[in-house]
């Protein structure tokens, strides 16, 4: 996976702002993306691109359990999320509904990539290569039953 990193340094995006909750009755994912991230990032929808990631400090999706919030984010074109650590509810619902994938990194990565630097993800190596500063990371693996979720599609598509 390639893409361009929209970069906040910060610990503790939540739901609330990664989508609103005046938005939770829009059921077209569509216009549902518009609003991503507008709770912090009014402008987030015109520059996020088409398989961009985001990349954040702690706790990345704490709040309410809402599944908005990573459909709203896969639908802007969000394929990753990379973060130092997330809200379990917010992980599990981007795995289980194959909406993106949360990416578990360490400190020297999340310093050392920037906002706007094109990146590739390499799940099979475990690697985060900055392809704008030439430089390799590694990202936390998955453990067994997310891989194969993941791998399967999602939950709904996982079988045991």
């Amino acid at each position: 996976m390639k893409g361009n990193v929209i970069k906040y340094e910060r610990d503790n995006i939540d739901t609330d702002v990664i989508i609103p909750g005046q938005y939770l009755k829009v059921h077209d994912y569509a216009e549902l993306a518009t609003h991503a991230m507008e709770g912090l990032d009014p402008d987030f929808h015109s520059k996020v691109k088409e398989g961009d990631f985001i990349l954040s400090g702690k706790n990345f999706g704490c709040g309410s359990s809402r599944e908005h919030a990573p459909i709203a984010l896969s639908h802007s074109g969000v394929k990753a999320v990379l973060a130092l650590s997330f809200a379990r509810i917010f992980y599990r619902n981007s795995v289980d509904g194959a909406f993106l994938l949360p990416i578990e990194i360490e400190e020297d990565a999340y310093n050392g990539i920037s906002e706007g630097d094109e990146i590739d993800i390499d799940i099979s190596k475990n690697e985060i290569n900055n392809l704008t500063k030439n430089q390799t990371y590694k990202m936390k693996p998955f453990s067994e039953i997310i891989g194969k979720i993941i791998e399967a599609g999602g939950l709904f598509n996982y079988k045991p």
